[in-house]
């Protein structure tokens, strides 16, 4: 029986596979539900090098039910017989990652969140204020 196996990896790795239609979101996963202070949060604690989880992709050639948008993008449809990973955990993260990086606009309840507008502020000394590397925009 094959056991799950950590493979580290880069963002760009896991937003490639995105843009690739490589990585997908199932069709069980509840919705993106993250507000745009979470995503802060998140983007916060990668730049200060705290951990922020795993994510636990399924790696198949089997089709399943996705949901096609990360973000509000297309992506592609991968193509029959090609493998692809499905996020079984991570997939909050995932989308907010992605969001920023591609400065995406996501609708939540019925409102648009624009990524674009969250802004690290690189004058700001971690040291000194540990809650004030990320700026958000709520305009």
């Amino acid at each position: 029986m094959l056991q799950p196996e950590n493979q580290p990896k880069k963002y760009q790795h896991l937003f490639t596979g995105i843009d690739t239609g490589k990585i997908r979101i199932p069709q069980f996963q509840r919705d993106f539900v993250w507000s745009k202070q979470q995503t802060a949060k998140l983007i916060d604690s990668i730049i200060k090098g705290f951990p922020i989880g795993t994510f636990i992709l399924w790696e198949t050639t089997d089709s399943m039910r996705t949901y096609r948008n990360i973000g509000n993008a297309d992506l592609p449809e991968p193509r029959p017989g090609d493998r692809v990973q499905y996020v079984l955990d991570g997939q909050q993260r995932i989308t907010s990652l992605y969001a920023v990086q591609k400065g995406l606009i996501q609708t939540l309840d019925n409102k648009e969140i624009d990524y674009k507008d969250i802004c690290i502020n690189l004058d700001v000394d971690p040291e000194e204020d540990p809650d004030g590397e990320i700026i958000v925009d709520e305009e």
